[in-house]
């Protein structure tokens, strides 16, 4: 089982409860690939506004991720999860290609249909029909990095004779985070890798979206393995200080956290993905050693 960390990308994950600057970012990137994690992840927001009504802003995820390219070597580049409302499908398959090319094939292309009202209508977004708009988009971006040549007339979409000039080298592969049945039917459709978040210590909550994701799978006619799915977990090093916690985390020592990743392995995820608490060299090297505990 793969495991991988979300990258700081928002307001309080940087010093002094601002948003973290590049060199943060860089040093949490090299401290994943140094310790011998398996990938590095970006949140995709323009901002979110809690219901208080206190904005968070977050830096733009794709530009970091390429610079994250840059400057790593091994790990693999995820976004957790790119919002399909907020650019073209072409243009994304597009990026895509690129970074895969950039980063020597190490993009895992990870999408969703967005959800955060305030931000779409901050910036002029269609809030209707959000899932009807993604199935259209998510169709077009797969079908182009797996080398088609594309006609789609949608009700949201169009593209003619659409094909990525230079082609990828590689399948890239497509995650979808899903929870709800429309979008549980996309992600067997047409991922490679399939989300659900945040959780804490194994439940009955993560068994039944693994459950869910294997009708959806059985459902869409294809092998039950085709689709890898994929888990976020928040991890808190109760040594350093957090802000404001999440209520529901794996906490504890690294004998715990590894104890954790264990249950996780026995349900056949194919991938952790964690949200540390605080997002710190020191918690990246907390979740190394816990994964090499889980590994004997």
């Amino acid at each position: 089982m793969k495991i991988g960390v979300m990258l700081p990308v928002g307001d309080g994950e940087g010093p002094g409860g601002r948003a973290p600057e590049w060199a943060q970012v860089r040093e949490v990137a090299l401290a994943a690939e140094r310790a011998g994690l398996d990938s590095v992840w970006l949140a995709d927001h323009y901002f979110y506004r809690a219901p208080d009504g206190s904005t968070y802003g977050m830096h733009e995820a794709w530009t970091l991720l390429s610079a994250v390219a840059a400057v790593t070597t091994r790990v693999e580049l995820g976004t957790m999860v790119l919002c399909g409302s907020f650019r073209d499908p072409g243009l994304v398959a597009k990026m895509a290609a690129t970074l895969d090319l950039v980063s020597g094939g190490r993009v895992v292309l990870g999408v969703g249909a967005g959800w955060h009202d305030p931000e779409y209508e901050a910036f002029g977004l269609p809030t209707d029909h959000r899932v009807g708009r993604f199935a259209e988009w998510l169709e077009i971006v797969a079908r182009l990095v797996r080398g088609e040549t594309v006609d789609f007339a949608g009700k949201y979409h169009q593209v003619r004779g659409a094909s990525l000039v230079p082609p990828p080298d590689r399948r890239i592969p497509i995650l979808v985070a899903s929870r709800r049945p429309r979008m549980l039917e996309l992600a067997a459709k047409w991922a490679d890798a399939w989300n659900t978040a945040w959780f804490g210590p194994v439940d009955e909550r993560v068994r039944e979206r693994l459950r869910d994701l294997q009708s959806a799978v059985a459902g869409a006619g294809r092998p039950a393995d085709a689709v890898a799915p994929t888990v976020g977990i928040t991890v808190r090093d109760q040594d350093q200080p957090v802000a404001e916690p999440a209520a529901d985390a794996i906490s504890g020592t690294v004998e715990e956290l590894a104890a954790a990743i264990k249950d996780y392995e026995a349900l056949g995820v194919d991938h952790l993905i964690a949200s540390l608490e605080p997002v710190t060299p020191r918690s990246v090297d907390r979740l190394a050693k816990a994964k090499e505990l889980a590994a004997t």
